[in-house]
């Protein structure tokens, strides 16, 4: 077996693996799969199949009509509060619409106003019962959850813009002069609502030295992919001033031990996150997944936070609720920004330091984000140039010396790969050509190629926006749909355009590098496997890969015509009779005693 051989093998067992991994059925899928299984083998043995119970896991706390008094119930910790009738208070600005119950003091609903979800409807980030969100903590044995609990208020809807700022009150009453109070604050403008939970004359009535705060939520689907929504939904956090997150691909609870600044629910293109002043103490953090088909994630947090029994306690919290845009995100500060993935090291650094940068200045000249893209990649193309050339002078010095490769190989015969080798490598030396020459300079530019494979999905700027044929740049477009069919059901146009230009770029690579084999053939297939894989991935994504395939081609038909092979061929023969050139490059000085150590082992 050749190198050549060896290596078309190696390269087709990876993209062979990554396929399988990049097509393994989902958490969902799997958990779909087993209830089935799990309902086929009760009908079997004669029982009732399985009900989905998910809706009713799902239902984190269903609207509760008021209680009968009851008079025991009445002389318990906080047993008025048990009895009400929920009130609804609305508080408004530029950004957001925010639903206030009296039931939990709790945030009941989110809008985001100049959004929509890809129904066309208004996007609510939750809504319902559909968020938890209460202090848990015990007085006098009884245990308390102030989500279950009604807090009063004499305060009315709120509505304001620009500077202005204005806040609500909720309080818990424990006795007189004793009570738990809720201070919503509003600005004008912004994605923030602020949070001061104070407690009046109950530390003694508290005997611990934290008290949990418990926020759950469901979040329901809001782009068009799910799948892809929920691959890219997870909690994030801020412990000891470092950001992580959990698994964004499984199931998936940590204990966080340190000081926690911040908990984001994120969700693809939209988060709601609790920060806190001081910090939380500890916290624990959860993300699940259901069969839920609109049900993107569940998610819960429970935070600690320190609590004095000597003092009445006040704790300032903020809620941030919008859109996981990179520069909305990097303006609130604290790290926001890097619930974004922008890839990771070399990628990380490209999208952060020079992609983001240049786009947000293209971005200022208000153009379709179709021709943002275009000239992105015109730029990128530009500033590569250098590199396409001398890879492409490479290919061409190895292309006009293949006569003599051929002549070296029937003088030696393919049966002794080791003296073939050294034969080669003496040529290129000779020559003057370095045999890695074409590849180096596309290896130094994979990490752009790969920064924007990261840098596209999650761009917030190209939700909703349409160019050509493409209605939704975020998402997929579709050229037809069909039954599924090994998970796939649709054909997007773009990846189509994609995939075709790809292939004509391989097809003109190979007929000017002289490819053969294995290698050649590789070329081909490696396109048709990124068409499945890329089929469902943003349609902005794939249009990127599409301009950038056909700069590379017209690229290289205009280096093409530069470059002419006879002065090539006469500049080797020329390299040939200077020893300067002839000196050894440590590749091929390490290259050629490895070969003759292996020529040795084989007498």
């Amino acid at each position: 077996m050749d190198r050549n051989t060896l290596i078309g093998l190696l390269l087709m067992f990876g993209i062979i693996a990554g396929s399988f991994y990049l097509m393994k059925p989902s958490d969902v899928e799997i958990k779909k799969e087993q209830v089935l299984q799990d309902s086929l083998a009760r009908v079997k043995k004669g029982l009732a199949p399985l009900t989905d119970s998910t809706k009713a896991n799902t239902q984190l706390g269903a609207t509760q009509e008021a209680k009968p008094l009851d008079s025991a119930a009445l002389k318990l910790p906080f047993g008025s509060a048990k009895f009400g009738t929920e009130k609804i208070i609305t508080v408004e600005n530029d950004k957001i619409i925010a639903k206030i119950s009296s039931k939990g003091g709790r945030v009941k609903s989110v809008q985001l106003k100049g959004e929509t979800n890809f129904n066309g409807k208004p996007l609510v980030l939750f809504e319902g019962d559909h968020n938890r969100f209460g202090l848990k903590f015990n007085v006098a044995g009884e245990n308390i959850n102030t989500n279950d609990l009604f807090f009063t208020s004499e305060d009315a809807d709120v509505k304001i813009t620009g500077e202005d700022s204005k806040s609500i009150k909720l309080q818990l009453a424990y006795g007189a002069d004793q009570y738990i109070e809720y201070v919503y604050t509003i600005k004008g403008n912004g994605f923030n609502l602020g949070l001061d939970i104070n407690t009046k004359g109950i530390q003694n009535k508290i005997d611990q030295k934290t008290i949990a705060l418990d926020w759950e939520t469901i979040l329901l689907q809001k782009e068009q992919n799910i799948d892809s929504e929920r691959q890219k939904s997870t909690i994030y956090y801020k412990e000891a001033g470092n950001v992580d997150h959990l698994s964004e691909a499984k199931d998936e609870e940590k204990e966080l031990k340190e000081k926690v600044e911040w908990i984001a629910f994120k969700q693809h293109y939209f988060s709601n996150i609790l920060s806190s002043k001081t910090g939380f103490t500890t916290a624990d953090v959860n993300v699940k997944t259901t069969i839920e088909s609109d049900v993107v994630k569940l998610y819960a947090a429970t935070a600690r936070l320190d609590y004095a029994t000597q003092k009445d306690n006040s704790y300032s919290l903020n809620f941030f609720f919008g859109p996981n845009q990179y520069k909305t995100l990097k303006a609130e500060g604290h790290d926001f920004h890097k619930i974004i993935n922008m890839g990771w090291g070399p990628m990380r650094w490209i999208n952060q330091f020079i992609t983001v940068p240049v786009f947000d200045f293209l971005d200022n000249f208000h153009l379709s984000y179709g021709i943002v893209i275009l000239v992105l990649t015109l730029l990128l193309k530009l500033v590569l140039s250098p590199l396409t050339y001398k890879s492409y002078l490479s290919m061409a010095k190895m292309r006009v010396l293949k006569p003599q490769l051929d002549e070296i190989k029937a003088k030696v015969g393919e049966d002794n790969a080791v003296l073939l080798q050294q034969e080669q490598m003496k040529l290129y030396k000779t020559a003057g050509v370095n045999p890695l020459g074409g590849c180096l300079p596309l290896v130094l530019q994979m990490p752009f190629t790969i920064a924007f494979f990261y840098f596209f999905p999650n761009l917030f700027e190209l939700r909703g926006e349409s160019f050509l044929f493409m209605k939704d740049m975020s998402t997929y477009d579709t050229l037809f749909s069909f039954a599924p069919i090994f998970g796939v059901n649709h054909v997007s146009l773009m990846c189509v355009l994609m995939t075709l230009t790809t292939l004509l770029t391989t097809w003109y690579n190979n007929a000017t590098s002289g490819a053969t084999g294995q290698m050649k053939y590789i070329g081909y297939i490696m396109p048709l496997i990124f068409f499945f894989v890329l089929n469902s991935f943003p349609a902005g994504l794939n249009y990127y890969y599409f301009l950038s395939a056909i700069l590379t081609f017209l690229t290289q038909l205009i280096i093409r015509s530069m470059v002419n092979d006879d002065k090539i061929l006469a500049k080797l023969e020329d390299n040939k009779k200077n020893p300067k050139v002839q000196k050894k490059s440590s590749f091929q000085s390490r290259m050629e005693e490895a070969m003759r150590q292996a020529q040795q082992n084989k007498k």
